[in-house]
């Protein structure tokens, strides 16, 4: 009886034993399956999140495409509309200057200084600003730009005052041309004296007493008179005032003159604007930040058109290649 009692029993055990072991593997390929599929449908959630994700992407590029399509004309006309008061008679830059050689970029007569390790600067001045509309449109693109204003006239009364507002200004001084009916008031002459020129930059000085930086609105005729730069250079040095030449003319006697006097000698290297197009504009931007680039530095003249700030705010990518600076922070 002993015997089959314990035979029963290893008969119980092994039935037990199979039975624990098939709920084991049960439990197991329950828990596998379960696993696989969570790991399946963690993947394919995943997937589809990042589909999701891709496809809002897409719809917003579209929609910022279309945006840029539909806003680009609308901005231009918003400047067209801010800058209305500019002065009609000036549709590009070629009221600066008769001789169009000078728009090639001009031999550097300054040394050229390029610092091991350091950023290429480049300095872009807007003349003719005369109006709330040009400070206005040049401010918008929030850039470093060096705002050179015309003296107050009757035609425009509010420079100096806009000027006072800015932390750093130029003033773009009128001086005698070879050829050009529109002259300003107050433009200085040849024929002016050396007290004449000196009485006409104090009076500057006190319309602008911040002014540290003045250039020549035209000037072809007057900056190739060694004699009357001459006047001008000793009148600016009485008021510790830099002068920037705008190389109106090939024959510019500038550069001799600030020699003679132990100054160094700056001057425009590139005129953005003299054809009104805006991709020609973005070119000559182009040029200027390639001769930024060559040389450790440069200097650009604009104006305040629409197509110029256009320009300038399509081309800021680009702008960054280089560092943007007032033209006091230049040298």
């Amino acid at each position: 009886m002993a015997r089959k009692k314990k035979s029963t029993t290893n008969i119980y055990l092994t039935y037990t034993a199979w039975s624990l072991a098939f709920i084991a593997v049960l439990v197991s390929t329950l828990f596998i399956g379960y696993y696989q599929g969570y790991e399946d449908a963690k993947e394919e959630i995943t997937k589809q999140a990042k589909l999701q994700e891709q496809k809002r992407l897409d719809a917003l590029k579209k929609l910022e495409e279309l945006s840029a399509k539909k806003t680009e004309p609308d901005v231009n006309e918003r400047l067209k509309e801010v800058l209305k008061k500019e002065t009609p008679k000036y549709p590009d830059a070629s009221h600066e200057y008769e001789d169009k050689a000078v728009v090639s970029v001009p031999k550097k007569e300054q040394p050229i200084v390029k610092k091991a390790g350091a950023k290429p600067k480049l300095a872009i001045i807007i003349d003719d600003v005369s109006a709330k509309s040009h400070v206005r449109a040049i401010k918008s693109l929030q850039l470093p730009l060096t705002m050179s204003f015309l003296p107050p006239s009757p035609a425009r009364p509010d420079s100096a005052v806009l000027a006072s507002q800015e932390s750093f200004y130029m003033v773009h001084l009128p001086m005698e041309a070879q050829s050009f009916s529109a002259e300003e008031p107050g433009t200085l002459r040849i024929s002016n004296s050396e007290e004449e020129i000196v009485k006409r930059i104090a009076e500057l000085k006190e319309l602008f007493p911040k002014v540290r930086y003045i250039n020549n609105h035209t000037g072809s005729k007057f900056t190739a008179d060694e004699r009357a730069v001459n006047r001008l250079v000793f009148a600016l040095k009485k008021h510790n005032i830099n002068f920037i030449d705008s190389r109106t003319t090939a024959d510019t006697t500038v550069p001799k003159v600030m020699q003679n006097y132990g100054l160094e000698y700056v001057a425009r290297d590139v005129f953005l604007d003299h054809e009104a197009d805006k991709e020609y504009i973005k070119n000559q931007i182009k040029t200027a930040v390639k001769l930024a680039k060559s040389h450790g530095s440069a200097i650009a003249i604009g104006h305040p058109h629409a197509n110029t700030i256009l320009a300038l705010r399509e081309s800021k990518a680009l702008l960054r290649e280089v560092d943007l600076v007032y033209v006091n922070k230049l040298y």
